[in-house]
């Protein structure tokens, strides 16, 4: 949605059913997937082999292909952004959390590109987040911040992302639309420039 709302035409690709997906979506393969005639490419490679929450289950069997992704944009030759969470892999990394943008969830996503990144200023964490048995919706609704990992329902987690269309596991691997508007209108930049040499 960010990058819809940074003026590009976006289609997704995921090799799981999204039926509430709001654009043009593709269920296929991504590794697979034909980038020819993209202007610039959003990738995010599963995250589980990285999370923190790896000390509460065993996610070994998830796949690591933060380095796999970042063969294949490269090669591509057009703009590219990978995201992912603290821990992974990437190279050089700007940092992008909610209370850049004033939202309630820090939400801390990490991303490389090829392109020049740039992060505006991060807040000091002033609020105290949620933790697990506090009562979520007072926690809320007193002001306080949350963290979104799991199905965490739909009574804040929309608001906290500013995303309204998914369901709260959905909202647990999502990243909110101000990080990829706020990245998009850097790569829109960066096309014009390419575009004007």
């Amino acid at each position: 949605m960010g990058y819809a709302r940074a003026g590009f035409e976006v289609v997704g690709v995921d090799i799981n059913p999204q039926p509430r997906y709001p654009f043009e979506f593709h269920q296929a393969d991504a590794m697979e997937f034909d980038l020819s005639g993209f202007d610039a490419i959003h990738a995010s490679p599963p995250c589980q082999a990285y999370t923190v929450l790896g000390g509460r289950e065993d996610l070994s069997h998830y796949p690591d292909l933060v380095d796999a992704v970042r063969d294949r944009l490269g090669a591509n030759g057009a703009p590219w952004v990978i995201e992912n969470v603290p821990g992974a892999p990437l190279r050089e990394p700007v940092t992008l959390c909610g209370a850049m943008f004033g939202l309630r969830s820090y939400r801390h996503r990490l991303f490389e590109s090829n392109v020049q990144l740039i992060a505006p200023p991060h807040p000091k964490h002033k609020v105290r987040v949620n933790r697990r048995g506090e009562n979520r919706r007072e926690h809320w609704e007193n002001g306080g911040f949350i963290t979104i990992t799991g199905d965490v329902g739909t009574y804040c987690g929309p608001e906290a992302m500013g995303i309204d269309w998914m369901s709260g596991n959905e909202l647990s691997q999502a990243i909110p639309p101000a990080y990829t508007e706020y990245l998009g209108w850097q790569l829109r930049a960066a096309l014009m420039l390419t575009k004007a040499a």
